[in-house]
């Protein structure tokens, strides 16, 4: 049956599934194949509209306005595509499928210690981006459920190059309360790849934590809070490394090589040693290739992210 034959229902289940597996910097591209394949552009704009809003925010997705970039998360999102800038004290409308911002508005906020202390939070997680990530963005957002301050903060830094065949995205999302004396910080890192020359390889790589901070001043929890993460960071950063160097071609074979069946049959050798200069430049492709995606995904972890001293 093909994708034209399905009932409504069931395109809209399938459009909706893989519009959700969108790698990183590729929605649009995939929203362009769906409706090629589809050939029911309508539906695939509609369901890539209410799709697009949940990819962006799951991916920290930048935004540029006024000069200055916003992200939009779950903690800025005012509901109806509108989000917050949380510096600027505006909001906008965003649309997800033309990426166009618009009725920009003042958005009031409260200035109590609660924000005193995210600015002073935001002030210090920028000072690290900007020297440990080259093409990194982070916000910090405030909100208040009664008496309690809820804080978020998060941190994007991406590397998208489709015409060299691949896109990348480094990011983190943690969140805290302001409590007396301590707070309990979660939160993860997470690194995403996809390459797609002569290949289709996806690399996600994710890390859960969580840490009690002292909660003394303001200057004190922001300084213990940027030296946090930075050393979060840079234990995830070094264990992908290590993960990566400490692979060898014998365990990736061991990994992927079938176990044979028993046929009970005599082994033609001379078919073997006629095919033999064919199976070493196969296994030679091979191994090339394999070291090529290795060494690209140590690329990339250092291309993103520069090595924490």
């Amino acid at each position: 049956m093909s994708l034209q034959e399905l009932r409504e229902p069931e395109k809209v289940s399938l459009i909706c599934s893989l519009l959700h597996q969108s790698p990183p910097g590729e929605f649009g591209q995939v929203v362009r194949d769906l409706s090629a394949v589809v050939q029911d552009d309508k539906l695939v704009r509609q369901e890539a509209a209410r799709v697009g809003a949940c990819h962006n925010k799951n991916n920290l997705t930048p935004v540029q306005i006024n000069g200055r970039t916003v992200l939009l998360t779950r903690y800025n999102d005012l509901g109806g595509n509108r989000f917050f800038d949380p510096q600027d004290k505006f909001s906008f409308e965003f649309d997800h499928l033309r990426g166009v911002i618009s009725k920009p508005q003042l958005h009031g906020v409260m200035l109590d210690e609660g924000e005193l202390w995210r600015e002073a939070l935001h002030k210090g997680l920028k000072a690290y981006v900007s020297c440990h990530f080259p093409a990194g963005n982070c916000c910090v957002f405030k909100k208040s459920l009664g008496k309690r301050q809820l804080f978020g903060a998060c941190i994007e830094a991406h590397q998208y190059q489709p015409s060299n065949h691949w896109n990348s995205l480094w990011k983190s999302d943690w969140t805290f309360a302001l409590t007396p004396f301590t707070t309990r910080v979660t939160g993860m890192v997470l690194l995403q790849i996809h390459y797609f020359r002569n290949a289709n390889l996806h690399v996600t790589v994710s890390k859960s934590v969580s840490e009690t901070l002292n909660v003394i001043d303001q200057s004190q929890f922001a300084t213990d809070f940027v030296k946090f993460l930075k050393a979060e960071d840079t234990k995830f950063h070094i264990a992908i490394l290590e993960n990566i160097q400490a692979l060898s071609e014998d365990i990736w074979g061991k990994s992927l090589r079938r176990k044979l069946p028993v046929t009970r049959t005599f082994m033609n050798w001379n078919k073997l040693l006629n095919d033999h200069k064919q199976t070493l430049t196969y296994l030679y492709n091979f191994t090339q290739y394999y070291v090529y995606l290795c060494n690209f995904i140590l690329y990339v972890g250092l291309v993103i992210k520069k090595s924490v001293r």
